[in-house]
């Protein structure tokens, strides 16, 4: 984009310049050409007592001394209006500019919103992402579901420190075996780890991606492993606390 513009800049700034050359030619030459055809015209042949080359030449000045000027005015007339430009970024408000201004300003921001508004994708579905307008929006199933396994993973060395090291391609009902006594079972004898297993075998290895309900289904396992780990985390670090209370306590009286 810069680039772009620089050489826009670039171009315009050659273009006036050769139209200025130009010009300063044309009326250079043309002042040449005034001057000798008085000169020839005049009784003595010169620019000796010549009133017509002396209107001519001052012609020619006050042309270059209106023309200095006004391009003078012009640029003190630019540099002015820049000068009172505010070089701090702030946000306009009502009275920074003039009414029409303002109002013009925000019918475009308002039409702008309406049309990024009317432009939203609506009723849209791409396989494997969450539907447009719904909670689960602009969440790709597939690696949502793959990046617990870390989490859970790190939960369970948490819990347990002597937890075997994730391999790649170990499935979660032999990888997070250990903990499979701490989760509940349903009416089905099923645990929320043979869903997650489920859930992650298919986003491992299936063709397809994996749908709203799989994903659904997949994420309520995961939340229940990760919130049983939590409150088993939790009593572990509030027995460890206690603990070492009664040990300092046994510790003062036997001292004592």
């Amino acid at each position: 984009m810069f680039p772009r513009i620089s050489r826009r800049s670039t171009v315009s700034l050659a273009a006036y310049l050769l139209i200025v050359l130009l010009v300063a030619f044309f009326v250079a030459i043309s002042c040449v050409f005034l001057l000798s055809q008085a000169a020839r015209t005049a009784p003595n042949r010169g620019f000796v007592q010549n009133f017509n080359a002396v209107v001519i030449g001052a012609a020619y000045v006050i042309l270059l001394v209106a023309s200095l000027a006004l391009c003078l005015k012009r640029r003190i007339a630019v540099h002015r209006r820049l000068s009172r430009i505010s070089k701090t970024l702030h946000t306009l408000g009502k009275n920074d500019v003039p009414n029409s201004v303002y109002q013009y300003i925000q019918q475009e921001y308002t039409r702008a919103c309406l049309i990024a508004y009317e432009s939203r994708p609506k009723d849209g579905f791409q396989e494997g992402w969450g539907t447009p307008g719904t909670s689960l929006q602009s969440i790709p199933f597939r690696a949502s579901l793959l990046d617990t396994v870390r989490q859970i993973d790190k939960l369970a060395h948490d819990v347990i420190p002597r937890h075997p090291p994730l391999r790649p391609h170990a499935r979660m009902l032999h990888h997070f075996r250990f903990i499979l006594p701490l989760l509940s079972k349903d009416e089905d004898g099923l645990t929320p780890l043979h869903y997650y297993d489920s859930a992650i075998q298919l986003a491992r290895h299936a063709s397809r991606e994996p749908t709203e309900q799989e994903y659904i289904v997949g994420m309520r396992a995961a939340k229940e492993i990760q919130d049983i780990l939590t409150e088993c985390l939790a009593e572990m670090q509030e027995g460890s606390s206690t603990d070492l209370s009664t040990y300092a306590a046994e510790k003062d009286s036997a001292v004592s």
